[in-house]
Order: structure tokens, then C-alpha cells, then sequence
């Protein structure tokens, strides 16, 4: 992805996810669909596994170079690389999913469409990215674990491990 695509995804993604938060908070219906509110808050659980544990995990295995863990000098396909290839794009596609449940109002589920819409857009740049860098063993990777449809990866995850 160029520079400037990279600038405009992040300035409406930025955009979209803070208006969802404070629509979220300021339209938060207390007297919501109570089992919906706690599948949300699960949901947003779930999404923070996503969002931190690719942190953990390059730190650990990517032989990273430099300061921010991004810059991983190896292809990481264990721990939850194993189950998504890009499990912080899903962690943000999760929480927008989970505050329209949260909030239960309608105006919620607008700027979590685009900001859900902009990060799995941005999958596909990283995929080139990716494919650039690390070259066939990425293309057998992405063969092997799905880009963002955690339940296959578990189950494909199971599947290799012979569970």
C-alpha cells in the first residue's frame, strides 16, 4: 500500500472507530436486550485476545529489528498466527461488531460498518506487503490459515495438531 493510501485508511478508519466509541457511550441503552449486552461485552473480550496476543507472539517468535514489534524478520505462523493472519484487523472488525450489541442503537452500527469495511480492506494490502517480504512461505501460509474467520482457524489449528 503507498504512502497515501495508508494515510487516508488510517484517517477514516481513526474517524469512524472514535465516533463509534462515543456513539456507543453518549446512545448506550440500559434497558437493552440484557443476554445481546453480554454477548457484545464477549465479543469485545474476544477482540482484545486478538488485538494483544500478536504483540506477545512477534515479540517472542518474529526476531523483531528495531522498537515496534511489527517489524518481524521472520514469518510467525504459530501461536495465534496459527488460527487468523491477521488477527488485529480482526480485533477491530470485533469491536465494531460489539458495540452496536453493547449500545443497541442503530446509529452505533454506521461508522462500525466503515470502520469495519476499512480494516478488512486493509487485509489485503498487508497480504501484498506480506507476500513481498516473505515471499512463497506466505503463499503457503495463506493456503494453510484463513485471513480473519477465526472459528476455521481453531478448527484447522485441531485438524494439524491431530486433536
Amino acid at each position: 500500500m503507498n504512502d497515501r493510501k495508508m494515510l487516508v485508511y488510517g484517517i477514516i478508519l481513526t474517524i469512524a472507530a472514535v465516533a463509534q466509541i462515543i456513539l456507543a457511550v453518549v446512545l448506550y441503552n440500559p434497558d437493552g436486550v440484557v443476554w445481546l449486552i453480554n454477548l457484545g461485552w464477549i465479543v469485545l473480550m474476544v477482540s482484545a485476545v486478538f488485538g494483544w496476543l500478536p504483540i506477545i507472539t512477534f515479540r517472542r517468535k518474529g526476531k523483531v529489528e528495531g522498537r515496534s514489534y511489527i517489524h518481524t524478520t521472520v514469518l510467525v505462523d504459530s501461536g495465534v498466527y496459527s488460527i487468523v493472519r491477521h488477527p488485529q484487523y480482526l480485533a477491530g472488525i470485533l469491536i465494531n461488531v460489539a458495540l452496536p450489541m453493547i449500545a443497541q442503537h442503530w446509529l452505533v452500527i454506521v461508522p462500525g460498518v466503515v470502520a469495519g469495511v476499512v480494516n478488512y480492506l486493509g487485509t489485503f494490502d498487508e497480504e501484498e506487503r506480506c507476500i513481498e517480504k516473505f515471499g512463497d512461505a506466505y503463499r503457503e501460509y495463506q493456503g494453510k490459515v484463513p485471513r480473519l474467520n477465526f472459528v476455521r482457524g481453531i478448527v484447522r489449528a485441531m485438524r494439524r495438531r491431530g486433536a
